[in-house]
């Protein structure tokens, strides 16, 4: 079989964005309510795809109902592009849509990603999809899903405001580093996936539309451009972001993004590296050109 005749049974043996056509009208249908309600967590019937639920079908799943012909799409996991999970969705994406892919997100009109946003900021022609495995923070306070929609009803946060009191009072500081509860435009109280710290102000007035699918919870919410994100923080511990001091990546040099680190098994010795690699490698070319 030749490579066309190959990449004609790959495109005919799926519909385009694998999922049928009925399944992306209601799933853009409940974004659009989505965006309508910021932060508002909209149910949705989340369907079958090929990874198990807890791996970012319901990022997938938004992807696949959005993406148009002309897209261009990345795909991010916990800031790289080469792990199994953003190969495996890229692969997937590519193989029932032959759409566009990249590893620079400025060229990216559709941005998947689990667990990070790009250092670059977003412009407001693209879209940025987070995986979410748990959407609702108040589930850490309240287990019963008719009491926890009633709680979001009444605006009623006092729970987890007690919670964060709760864990100043065991450790001297809010000690959640990920998935930080967060509300939009001061009414719907989010979690904005398990985002480092770091990345949390970046949805705050974001000039980009901001979509998170949890398949296996079947909810779906948004954050439009230009909304009001804020940490829940008290007023004598404010919310504050990783402190990185004078780290810097040791491949390209960065030292005002959010670094992984390293330490070596023998020595000890610890070293950093940028955890958005996109961003890393562009960095490292714009060198190589000057």
């Amino acid at each position: 079989m030749s490579p066309e005749s190959s990449k004609r049974f790959r495109v005919s043996a799926y519909n385009f964005g694998f999922l049928d056509e009925g399944s992306k009208r209601e799933i853009r249908r409940s974004t659009l309510k989505a965006v309508a309600i910021p932060g508002y967590q909209v149910p949705f019937a989340s369907r079958e795809l090929p990874i198990g639920k807890g791996w970012g079908t319901g990022g997938m799943q938004l992807s696949l109902s959005l993406i148009g012909s002309r897209d261009t799409i990345k795909v991010i996991d916990q800031g790289h592009d080469d792990s199994v999970n953003a190969v495996s969705i890229r692969h997937l994406i590519q193989s029932c849509t032959q759409v566009e892919m990249t590893r620079d997100s400025q060229e990216a009109s559709l941005i998947q990603s689990r667990h990070r946003i790009p250092e670059i900021p977003l412009r407001k022609d693209q879209i940025l999809i987070l995986q979410v495995p748990q959407p609702d923070p108040l589930k850490k306070v309240e287990s019963h899903e008719k009491k926890v929609k009633q709680l979001h009803a009444d605006k009623d946060y006092k729970g987890m405001w007690l919670h964060l009191y709760e864990d100043i009072s065991q450790w001297g500081d809010i000690s959640i580093s990920a998935d930080y509860p967060s509300t939009a435009h001061e009414r719907y109280l989010f979690a904005p996936s398990p985002l480092p710290r770091w990345d949390v102000p970046k949805l705050n007035h974001s000039e980009a539309l901001c979509l998170l699918g949890a398949g296996r919870e079947k909810k779906i919410y948004a954050i439009p451009p230009h909304t009001q994100v804020t940490p829940l923080a008290f007023d004598d511990v404010p919310f504050t972001t990783e402190n990185f001091g004078k780290a810097s990546c040791k491949n390209c040099g960065a030292d005002n993004v959010y670094l992984d680190e390293f330490i070596n098994d023998q020595t000890g010795q610890k070293t950093y590296s940028c955890s958005d690699t996109g961003y890393c490698h562009q960095r490292i070319a714009e060198r190589r050109i000057q």
